[in-house]
């Protein structure tokens, strides 16, 4: 059976921020679906220690208030790794929608807390993760409008309610992926493994150009980073 008819974990992090490298986590969810059912979800609610910034409350609705009623960043951190390689272990894939900026940020905060990471937990790259982000702009890439989950859960025809919410968004995520499978069978014909691959591949490809475009614009110095799911964390552990 097509990997999109099987298990899949949704997986969405909301933040303080839109710096991977930097933000903290505020939120996350992951949710198991398989033939577009609900099987089960998981929520965290995390003290990022820092303020959250107005504007990113404005996106999410979390304010310090409702923060401080978490737990500690650096436990949902490592709950949150511990669920994803779960997982990738059993062979079943994670979908993040523009999966670099959600798996860079959890990997930023697993070094920031001194804890394994991803890799290091696995012993291997985290795989296989499925990006609906990655792979509409490939399949259909001439297709004028935005792309940011919203938009693209209109084109597929997904419901998306309370946008912003990790539960939400981690659903609609996954819920995205098999739409995108289930409309286009070569992506549906790749298994979780080939479509990792293909991916690292596409994004590669679509940074190039777009940095291309972009230095044609006059912006000599652009640069739009090739690298896919996650890319390099920088940066010193915290000290107590």
């Amino acid at each position: 059976m097509a990997w999109h008819r099987e298990l899949v974990y949704g997986f969405d992090l909301e933040t303080t921020g839109t710096d991977p490298q930097q933000a903290r986590i505020v939120t996350g969810a992951v949710v198991e679906l398989r033939a577009g059912q609900t099987l089960g979800s998981r929520e965290w609610l995390a003290d990022p220690g820092i303020p959250i910034p107005a504007e990113a409350a404005a996106v999410h609705g979390i304010t310090d208030e409702l923060a401080a009623q978490g737990s500690p960043s650096d436990q949902v951190a490592d709950a949150i790794a511990e669920v994803l390689t779960g997982a990738w272990r059993a062979g079943i894939p994670v979908v993040a929608y523009n999966a670099t900026f959600d798996l860079t940020l959890l990997s930023a905060e697993l070094r920031r807390h001194a804890l394994p990471s991803l890799s290091e937990r696995l012993g291997h790259d985290p795989a296989p993760v499925v990006d609906p982000y990655t792979i509409d702009r490939f399949v259909d890439r001439y297709r004028r409008g935005k792309r940011n989950l919203e938009a693209v859960c209109a084109e597929y025809g997904i419901a998306l309610k309370s946008a912003h919410t990790a539960g939400a968004d981690a659903l609609a995520a996954a819920r995205l992926a098999c739409a995108v499978a289930e409309r286009h069978p070569k992506i549906a014909g790749l298994t979780p493994a080939e479509l990792h691959r293909q991916q690292i591949i596409w994004h590669a490809e679509l940074a190039e150009n777009f940095q291309r475009f972009l230095r044609r614009q006059g912006e000599t110095d652009a640069f739009v980073d090739p690298v896919w799911p996650l890319r390099e964390v920088a940066g010193e552990t915290e000290t107590v």
